[in-house]
């Protein structure tokens, strides 16, 4: 996993969308120690990215420890905050896991579920590129956002 640097160019326009700027922002609130503080946006989001060939590598079956789970908690916690930024309405996340790797996560705004996700192996969550993890949010984050406007008086709660 030493090569996952070479996956994330420091030039890749992808750094500079709203939504990694935002992972970054949840990346290093979730680093007590201050670990993040030097290192670049490229480097912070180096776990995020799991190529089949490292996904190969990783046991079907495994517990997810407290890193990931933190990692997979600043994910949606940069959607929940991208749904707030583009709607201005407070979005929460709500994560639940069991210690075998499956749950569930949702996002709620006011009274009204936008996002409901299954979980499963989450100690393989990754995404090939950056690019196909930014294309996930764009389509979760449109899919919310129409449900708000569809429903914006239960939103609105």
């Amino acid at each position: 996993m030493a090569d996952v640097a070479v996956l994330i160019e420091e030039n890749d326009p992808v750094l500079e969308s709203d939504f990694v700027k935002e992972m970054i922002r949840q990346m290093r609130a979730v680093d007590t120690y201050g670990t993040y503080d030097n290192w670049t946006p490229a480097k912070i989001l180096e776990p995020f990215i799991l190529t089949k060939e490292m996904k190969r590598e990783i046991p079907i079956i495994g517990d997810p420890d407290e890193v990931i789970i933190s990692r997979i908690k600043a994910f949606y916690n940069a959607i929940a905050a991208m749904i707030e930024k583009e709607c201005g309405l407070m979005a929460s996340p709500v994560l639940n896991i069991t210690y075998e790797g499956f749950g569930r996560v949702i996002i709620i705004v006011g009274k009204l579920v936008v996002l409901d996700r299954n979980l499963r192996d989450v100690h393989r969550f990754g995404f090939q590129n950056l690019s196909k993890m930014k294309d996930e949010v764009d389509k979760v984050l449109s899919i919310a956002l129409e449900i708000i406007s569809k429903h914006s008086a239960a939103a609105g709660m």
